[in-house]
């Protein structure tokens, strides 16, 4: 189990910090003891990185930026380097979904690809390159990959739902990154893995209902944010590198033995 200041004096950045995952991840570093740089499209990152500062007693330096976008996520690597002096972490936790029925037209699915990709996928591979000169110039670090238990075997059914394709091509993309990463990088002393869980509590799974509620039943069960921030704390303590680590509903949410070699992504 991580404890607290087991990051004191480190830096991490977290895309996507104003909500849910995102939110929770910038909280458990930041009292963790590391300094945080938060970042998110949403006007409410300032707040809520001020909230989380003065929660923690450590220093989070929040911003307004678009991980799809080159001149952002350069703005974001630069304010981590004037900011705190470099960076040891980053969490790639900004993610969009949306239904893509196969059958929409053209128009609509190109839309869709742009929307989703733009920011699952190419979000993740700017802010990564734009981050890993700044991890070796500290002499290594970790890059967490958020993902989805999509990607692993199947425990219980509704996973891979026929209507988000793209989200669910994003994610596995996700492997190839996380599996080539962590053999290139190996050298420089910087891990790569991804976090990979089933159902939780956030604003993306409420927005799946009208009510913007979670039904009874579901919100009884479902993992909260806060239970996956402690396992990217504990995967960082952890050192391991180019796995897949997932978390179900249903089971302890903790870190797994290592994996076999041929079993470390893909499980």
């Amino acid at each position: 189990m991580a404890t607290t200041d087991q990051l004191k004096g480190k830096v991490a950045i977290v895309s996507g910090a104003a909500q849910g995952l995102g939110e929770a991840f910038a909280q458990a570093l930041s009292a963790a003891g590391a300094n945080v740089l938060a970042f998110d499209v949403q006007d409410k990152m300032v707040e809520v990185g001020a909230a989380i500062q003065q929660s923690t007693g450590n220093s989070v330096y929040a911003m307004v930026a678009d991980v799809s976008s080159r001149a952002d996520v350069e703005r974001v690597a630069q304010a981590a380097q004037d900011q705190f002096g470099g960076l040891d972490v980053l969490v790639n936790n900004a993610g969009t979904w949306r239904r893509t029925p196969v059958d929409s037209s053209w128009e609509q699915a190109l839309a869709d690809w742009d929307f989703i990709m733009d920011t699952n996928l190419k979000g993740v591979l700017m802010l990564s390159r734009v981050c890993v000169p700044l991890l070796q110039a500290r002499g290594g670090g970790d890059i967490v990959n958020i993902s989805t238990y999509y990607v692993l075997p199947a425990k219980s059914p509704g996973t891979n739902q026929p209507d988000t394709d793209l989200y669910n091509a994003s994610k596995w993309a996700l492997n190839a990154f996380t599996d080539d990463w962590s053999k290139a990088l190996a050298k420089h002393n910087i891990r790569i893995n991804g976090l990979c869980m089933g159902a939780t509590d956030t604003p993306m799974l409420r927005g799946l209902f009208p009510s913007g509620e979670l039904p009874p039943d579901m919100a009884a069960e479902v993992m909260q944010p806060e239970q996956i921030a402690q396992q990217m704390l504990d995967l960082l303590a952890d050192g391991r590198s180019g796995e897949n680590i997932g978390a179900w509903v249903g089971e302890p949410v903790q870190i797994p033995a290592p994996a076999a070699a041929h079993r470390k992504v893909t499980g």
